[in-house]
């Protein structure tokens, strides 16, 4: 294999992994990017984003990330049926493969609705890193289910975001394993810093209870409502995009501020200035696999973290007293104002010093590093296999 350098002091030592998303690369920065970019210190990895539609001829815009990833967005005609927009962005892919000379490749999927585009890949290993239960999400395809079903025939590995996922997910796959939410320790450590305050939240009161992600139909809107308007007090700083619900729904009041989308590298700004970090989710299908990669982000900036009962928080979190969780919004409330009467006390100190050593275990670093000895692992398990069937 031609060796190729990537980010400073790599080499690529692994076969290139082709890889299949239902999120923009440019979009929040969660668990895709965050093991992208390691893959990406020993392969080539070619990120290949859903469709935009417009104006013809088809087209594969490159974009090549600092990171190492190359992200690749099909540009095509609009005006087909969704059957052939994928067999058109499917021959784009082949195309690429084809003038890239990739012989030998992995594929990586996370959503099963793309997998059509797919056709013609021959790829040595095939791993689907099931994120979320996206079949339970606001507007799912009704077809989410049967491709999942195909893509389970495929794969030969099966990584789940959770532990909850796993449950579910070992029950329709050999090959699955849980790699629940990992995190980067020294980047939200930074919060312990001192660093700045954000501009757009330097001259809001305290205390400040905060939360940042995508804001949808997984995010309680009743609570987060009648919490503010029970507490004038305590300001609500919410960053996020607001996505597949109206924002007209949202609950407003001059204790509640949205501040927009903010930037992954910018989020210790602002956990270094709040008094509390919330994970407000609301129990629903749509939450009931979720695996939040904030709760250890949370942790490692040092802020207290309150939740609702989300599975994956409950355990291991909530069960080491590492979380405080609470369900309704008396218990909610009752927990937040725990957290912070606890601030600054030793027992704040004591409860920091446990969620550290939990945190210690934890990093994107070995995850990754897992997850390429069971792909190393699969692939060798093949050659055996093809060596026994040529006997």
């Amino acid at each position: 294999m031609k060796t190729i350098h990537l980010n400073p002091g790599s080499r690529v030592v692994a076969p290139a992994l082709i890889v299949i998303s239902h999120l923009r690369w440019d979009f929040v920065f969660q668990r895709p990017q965050h093991l992208m970019t390691r893959a990406a210190r020993t392969r080539r990895v070619f990120y290949v984003e859903e469709p935009v539609f417009g104006a013809g001829p088809d087209r594969l815009e490159r974009k090549d990330d600092p990171s190492g990833v190359t992200v690749l967005t099909p540009h095509v005609e609009e005006g087909y049926s969704p059957a052939q927009s994928q067999t058109r962005t499917a021959q784009l892919l082949n195309e690429f493969v084809r003038d890239e000379a990739l012989e030998v490749y992995d594929l990586w999927v996370y959503t099963p609705m793309e997998l059509p585009v797919t056709a013609g890949l021959r790829p040595r290993v095939t791993v689907y890193d099931c994120m979320d239960e996206l079949a339970n999400f606001k507007g799912a395809s009704p077809e989410l289910r049967d491709r999942e079903a195909q893509l389970f025939a495929q794969a030969d590995l099966v990584f789940t975001g959770g532990y909850r996922l796993y449950e579910s997910k070992r029950e329709q796959h050999d090959g699955a394993h849980p790699f629940p939410s990992s995190v980067d320790v020294p980047h939200f450590m930074r919060a312990r810093t001192g660093v700045e305050d954000a501009p757009d939240q330097r001259d809001l009161p305290r205390p400040r209870l905060g939360f940042y992600g995508v804001i949808d139909e997984r995010f309680d809107i009743a609570l987060i409502g009648e919490l503010a308007r029970r507490r004038p007090e305590w300001q609500f700083v919410l960053l996020g995009p607001v996505v597949k619900i109206d924002p007209a729904e949202l609950p407003r009041g001059e204790n509640l501020h949205y501040l927009g989308m903010k930037k992954y590298a910018e989020l210790p700004t602002y956990l270094a200035h709040w008094d509390v970090a919330l994970l407000p989710f609301a129990l629903n299908e749509a939450t009931e696999f979720i695996s939040p990669t904030k709760t250890p982000e949370y942790l490692a900036a040092g802020v207290p973290v309150v939740s609702t009962g989300i599975r994956d928080v409950i355990r291991p979190y909530g069960e080491r007293d590492l979380v405080r969780v609470a369900d309704g919004v008396d218990a909610f409330e009752a927990a937040v104002a725990a957290a912070l009467g606890e601030a600054g006390t030793p027992a704040a100190e004591e409860r920091r010093g446990r969620a550290d050593r939990h945190l210690a275990t934890l990093s994107w670093d070995r995850t990754w590093a897992e997850m390429s000895a069971l792909i190393e692992g699969a692939a060798a398990e093949r050659v055996a296999v093809a060596g026994v069937a040529d006997d």
